[in-house]
């Protein structure tokens, strides 16, 4: 159950970061705390399917996007693809921009 719950929570905090909130303001839109949110998207609390509805909602996905990973197979349950992601999401828009630019350039030479 922790595994599914970690999954959950790191596609939470994907989901966040791709609109640039803070886990603050997520809770502020679902009525919640910013330790909650926290505690959600590092496994370590369980959640209600409403709570789950209300962030989907909030982050103008599907709860499906939250929960499956189907198009994804195996390679979002690697750690690193995830600390990745985050990492990246966490910077300003220039800075995305040029780690596409770098990402595409070293796939290129492939």
């Amino acid at each position: 159950m922790a595994n599914v719950m970690e999954h959950i929570g790191s596609r939470i905090r994907l989901y966040r970061l791709a609109k640039d909130w803070t886990q603050e303001q997520l809770a502020d839109v679902i009525n919640s705390t910013g330790s909650y949110i926290g505690q959600l998207e590092r496994g370590e609390k369980n959640f209600r399917i409403q709570t789950l509805v209300k962030i989907a909602d909030a982050l103008e996905i599907s709860v499906f996007s939250l929960i499956g990973n189907e198009d994804h197979g195996d390679r979002l349950q690697e750690t690193w693809v995830w600390e990745s992601l985050t990492l990246i999401l966490q910077q300003d828009e220039s800075k995305r921009r040029k780690i596409y630019r770098i990402i595409r350039e070293i796939l290129a030479d492939d």
